[in-house]
């Protein structure tokens, strides 16, 4: 009888967490979207690497639906073995600009074609590369210390200097995956890590973050590790990526509905931010970052305005908006239109 029972209270356990998990899972699967778009990227330069085996994971707006989109520094972080981020990225369709998932995998997936700088032009990545167990940093375009850091190499990487923050509609980014990114996108992929997770919630908490505070020039535009906001490990914008509008209509407002969840894909579904504090962000946080360097002006590394190089496999490039492709300004304070067209980077290195 006690082993009878011990074994249906275990059963009923099990159950228990089972839908628990799954009802976890069903609210971390609901994803965002919004009737106005991020802001331009701001100019800022990379913290110099804290050490072998971190990776760098640009920054991007987040959304809080009480305060609207706020900046989430980028960071050096500790990569898993063999892996690679794919950045999130923000893409206009429907009516509504929908967040897709940032992830960890073998290979880098498509972004949005977004040129997140240091490496991540808006086509693959060109800031290093595994060699066996081991992480070598292209020096062209990361920051990384000889001293502290001796596997590297130079390799030069062409970029078009861009700022837009998503992809399609009116001033976004006209571009497709590749057939390279679609299959990246169908690899087995890892999802942000905790420290990951954590700095973008911090970053929520900082009412300095908020664009509506900082206007598209955050305070605190990288940090050196996640989630050190302190001045000791912080670099503040440069300049903003382009002119700030506010928008016409409240955060509330410009929420939309709720779109399925990912899993790990690089094109389809969306996975939302940290969940928006009542206040709005409004508690303080970090500080403000030390002095900003430019981020538009890297050594060895070649800006050009023409098509996709072709001849080095880690070159990064931004594609060129289509001139079919319709015309809505990302940081406009009008809404999109509700029957929109088909969518069609001391010693700092800039972004």
């Amino acid at each position: 009888m006690n082993r009878n029972g011990s074994g249906v209270r275990g059963l009923l356990l099990a159950v228990v967490i089972v839908t628990f998990s799954a009802a976890s899972f069903s609210q971390i699967a609901v994803g965002i979207s919004v009737r106005i778009g991020p802001p331009p990227l701001p100019v800022y330069a990379q913290p110099i690497c804290p050490g072998p085996g971190y990776f760098w994971t640009p920054g991007y707006w987040g959304w809080n639906d009480d305060g609207g989109y706020y900046w989430v520094p980028g960071t050096w972080v500790v990569a898993p073995v063999g892996m690679l981020w794919t950045p999130g990225y923000w893409g206009w369709g429907g009516g509504f600009y929908a967040w897709h998932a940032g992830y960890w995998g073998p290979h880098v997936g498509f972004y949005g074609g977004i040129n997140y700088g240091f490496g991540y032009g808006g086509v693959g990545f060109g800031g290093g590369e595994w060699r066996g167990g081991a992480f070598f940093y292209n020096r062209t375009v990361t920051n990384v210390s000889a001293t502290s850091v001796t596997n590297v190499y130079t390799r030069t990487v062409v970029v078009n200097e861009n700022h837009v923050a998503f992809n399609g509609g009116e001033g976004g980014v006209a571009a497709r995956p590749t057939p390279q990114e679609e299959a990246a996108g169908r690899e087995q992929h890892t999802a942000p890590l905790a420290e990951q997770t954590q700095h973008e919630h911090l970053a929520s908490q900082n009412r300095q973050n908020f664009a509506s505070e900082n206007h598209g020039r955050p305070a605190v535009a990288a940090t050196a590790r996640a989630g050190d906001f302190s001045s000791r490990s912080a670099v503040s914008a440069r300049s903003a990526g382009g002119e700030y509008h506010a928008p016409a209509m409240s955060p509330k407002e410009a929420r939309g509905p709720s779109t399925p969840g990912n899993k790990g894909g690089s094109n389809d579904g969306f996975r939302p931010f940290s969940k928006p504090s009542n206040n709005g962000g409004a508690t303080n946080g970090g500080s403000t970052g030390n002095t900003a360097h430019g981020n538009e002006s890297r050594p060895n590394e070649t800006h050009a305005n023409e098509s996709r190089p072709q001849s080095e496999s880690h070159t990064a490039h931004s594609p060129q908006p289509k001139p079919s492709a319709p015309k809505q300004n990302s940081h406009r304070s009008s809404p999109p239109p509700k029957r929109p067209s088909p969518p069609k980077e001391p010693h700092h290195k800039g972004r």
